[in-house]
Parts: C-alpha cells; sequence; structure tokens
C-alpha cells in the first residue's frame, strides 16, 4: 500500500480523514466604555469579540454593562499555551504599560 505523508499539511487529519484547521491562538486587549482594558485569547477575534459584544452568555462576565467595546490590539501568538503566557504577561502589566503597549504595536 501507497504511504502517504501528510507532514506540513495542517488542514488535514489523516487518523480521522476529516478537515480541520489547525488553531492559531491570539491575544487580544478590548476597550470597555468605562475604559478600563480586558485582554482575553482566542483562535477567532472577530467571532470572539461579536459574542463580547452581544453581552450574552458568552461574553465575559467582567464585560458585561461596559459598552461600548473596541477591540484595541491583536496578535497572532501560535499555541494555546503560548497565547495563555502572553495574556498573564499582559494582565501583570499597569495599566499605562499596557496603554504603550497598544500605542507601539499599532
Amino acid at each position: 500500500p501507497m504511504r502517504v505523508d501528510f507532514e506540513g499539511v495542517d488542514w488535514f487529519d489523516h487518523r480521522k480523514g476529516m478537515k480541520f484547521r489547525k488553531s492559531s491562538w491570539f491575544v487580544y486587549i478590548i476597550r470597555c466604555g468605562d475604559l478600563s482594558l480586558y485582554t482575553g485569547i482566542a483562535t477567532d477575534v472577530d467571532r470572539r469579540f461579536a459574542e463580547h459584544e452581544s453581552q450574552g452568555a458568552k461574553a465575559a462576565k467582567y464585560l458585561r454593562g461596559r459598552l461600548p467595546l473596541t477591540l484595541v490590539y491583536q496578535q497572532e501568538i501560535g499555541s494555546r499555551s503560548e497565547a495563555s503566557k502572553v495574556e498573564l504577561r499582559i494582565k501583570s502589566l499597569s495599566r499605562k504599560e499596557k496603554l504603550k503597549l497598544i500605542k507601539a504595536l499599532k
């Protein structure tokens, strides 16, 4: 039988025979209506931001009642593990440092 090498083809899982897209994780920062900053991670920032804006069950509790929301920063990180580490690092920054980060990466 012929052996097919799927290495480097991240959109096909040969074990299940199903297509999938390897998730790339992003870290993002949202500015709330009260000018506070919220940091999170997601594979689809637009979808996650829409969930937050909807103020529904999937919105972060912190963001409820803090409309309007503005996405002020996003950066692709890679793995979920790395994104979580970057998120934690950003959350440990002072507000002044976060604003400096946002300004530097715009």
